[in-house]
């Protein structure tokens, strides 16, 4: 057994806040949970505002390195997505393995805890699987470790090329590197991947552009009791198209594939309509919005609040990497709502704080992560609460003005992998310098 007990000057628990506050962990998981006027000879004292860790229910890595690149000229996602493809046309199992790294490592100093890779650059830059089919798959698995974040690896199932009112479209080459061709290949390449201590291995559907209606049925004939993803909704284009073709929404085609249930996460559901909102609250699925690239990219605000209103569980991510900033993501889920209806409060503080932490721990197959209470996942964060940013904020209320400049420690199954704002591979920022460097692009 390994124990190690930590001890906060404030923290967010299950039953609010709580001062002077000792948490015990042995082997992963918080054991107790006590009040202590101060620490105890062992324990690693932390003075700050201690909450549950955050989940990134939706990241793609190797977007991380188009930030800052494709910001300043006119477009839409369409057009982003060109030189998104040509950063994927670049990477190879050695070089995704060193990003990864540090964007998790990235990930980690921000706040995440957990992150959900949705993951779908599978083979060579001809599309013919490496040695080890699973290659680029394991260089993100030990990216993770060796960044000291808890992983779900949503293996992507990517058919086509896209989708028309006339029909499906042939991949293009950089395509070809994210199919494995059919339905039942990509469930004996994936079937070979492992759980590990700190790792998932779930399963996703790129959209409903990628993955034709028939093999959608499939695909949920196969994939079992693991958490899956798709994008649902992003785009306009998307759902026009799949009313064209099919005569159906994107969520109607998931649900009457028999995919809808408590395992699926509809990630975005931007341009979803009441009935698509009332498929996915029967069926007790999830939605994960990611704010900041939503409006990155100019896809649109998505119907939060009547998501939630239907009994839709909602949760986070950062997508593309403009910014990894969880606080920032918990906010715009808030901020959006106010800009949309010009009222304030429309998700309280324990929404914002469910959304970011224990519903996407629920939607990335870790449904007893994300609360600092006795049995639950020893995974949490603990906030500077005298940065410049957050002087004089209330503990409860600290998410509103922290950015992840103000993470002080992160402890992922016990195991303390932030120190004084500090990752423990050391500094992050020379990290991505040096993963960048060997990219092309």
């Amino acid at each position: 057994m390994t124990s190690t007990n930590y001890w906060v000057s404030s923290a967010i628990l299950p039953t609010g806040l709580a001062n002077r506050v000792r948490l015990m962990t042995t082997d992963g998981v918080i054991t107790d949970v006590t009040s202590r006027t101060n620490s105890e000879p062992g324990d690693i004292r932390i003075d700050g505002v201690a909450l549950p860790g955050f989940a990134n229910a939706h990241s793609h890595a190797f977007h991380r390195a188009l930030r800052g690149r494709t910001h300043g000229g006119r477009g839409d996602f369409w057009t982003w997505r060109e030189t998104m493809y040509a950063v994927a046309g670049t990477l190879d199992p050695d070089s995704y393995r060193v990003l990864a790294q540090a964007v998790f490592a990235e990930m980690v100093a921000a706040g995440f805890t957990v992150v959900g890779e949705f993951h779908y650059l599978h083979h060579d830059l001809q599309g013919k699987p490496y040695a080890d089919p699973n290659a680029m798959s394991q260089a993100l698995v030990d990216a993770a470790v060796a960044a000291g974040i808890r992983l779900t690896l949503l293996d992507t199932c990517y058919l086509a090329g896209g989708l028309s009112g006339s029909g499906h479209l042939d991949l293009d080459p950089v395509q070809r590197r994210f199919t494995d061709g059919d339905v039942p290949r990509w469930i004996e390449r994936v079937s070979q991947l492992p759980d590990g201590p700190t790792t998932r291995i779930g399963a996703a559907v790129h959209s409903v552009r990628a993955v034709p209606r028939h093999a959608l049925s499939d695909f949920a004939s196969v994939v079992g009791a693991r958490p899956v993803h798709a994008h649902v909704s992003e785009q306009l284009a998307e759902n026009a198209a799949a009313m064209i073709y099919y005569s159906a929404t994107p969520t109607t085609l998931f649900s009457e594939a028999g995919l809808l249930g408590p395992n699926f996460t509809a990630v975005h559901a931007t341009h979803v309509d009441a009935d698509d909102i009332q498929r996915l609250a029967r069926a007790d699925a999830m939605a994960c919005f990611c704010p900041t690239t939503e409006r990155d990219l100019a896809d649109g605000i998505g119907p939060a609040r009547a998501l939630a209103d239907a009994g839709v569980t909602l949760c986070l991510g950062s997508d593309q990497h403009a910014m990894i900033d969880p606080f920032e993501e918990l906010r715009g889920l808030e901020m959006h709502e106010r800009l949309l209806t010009g009222e304030r409060g429309r998700f309280t503080m324990d929404d914002l704080g469910r959304a970011a932490s224990a519903a996407g721990y629920r939607s990335l197959g870790w449904p007893n992560g994300g609360s600092l209470g006795a049995g639950s996942l020893a995974d949490f964060i603990v906030v500077q609460r005298d940065s410049p940013r957050t002087a004089g904020c209330r503990p409860n209320q600290i998410a509103y003005a922290a950015t992840s400049a103000d993470i002080l420690a992160a402890v992922v199954g016990g195991d303390q992998i932030v120190s004084d704002g500090k990752h423990r591979l050391g500094d992050v920022g020379l990290l991505l310098a040096e993963a960048f460097a060997g990219l092309r692009h």
